[in-house]
């Protein structure tokens, strides 16, 4: 069996997150969405799962925080190439993400982050497959 990663955002409005993600070129699952709830596809292995705030606090202990305040971790994606990184970080920010910082640039790797509608912090990064990291 393939090991997947679900990562699971509360979100204020259901359709802007989705739209939001539907945007940038994923897919929806329909059979595990619901009015409350989009499973957006990332890859064979990767889920976002979008749940409205309320459901969302049905599955944990504590309150909510605040994702337009704080941080509370950034959920990076990698992509086949450098302009992949730019194309989906230009398409982000003209589908209402905002910008993190500026890009970083490290030759082997480089990366671009911004904040979906709902304040989570989302980095695309491509890394040089043929870059040795044992110097």
């Amino acid at each position: 069996m393939t090991t997947m990663i679900f990562v699971n955002f509360p979100v204020k409005d259901i359709g802007v997150a989705t739209d939001f993600y539907l945007g940038l070129g994923y897919t929806k699952n329909d059979v595990f969405s619901d009015e409350s709830t989009s499973s957006i596809v990332i890859s064979d292995a990767i889920v976002i799962m979008l749940l409205q705030d309320e459901k969302f606090k049905g599955f944990v202990t504590k309150p909510l925080g605040d994702s337009e305040r704080e941080v509370f971790g950034t959920f990076a994606i990698s992509v086949d190439s450098r302009e992949e990184v730019d194309s989906l970080t230009e398409k982000a920010l003209a589908t209402g993400a905002t910008p993190n910082k500026e890009p970083i640039d490290m030759g082997f790797m480089y990366n671009r982050s911004f904040y979906d509608p709902d304040g989570h912090l989302i980095e695309l990064v491509w890394m040089d497959p043929n870059a040795s990291f044992d110097e």
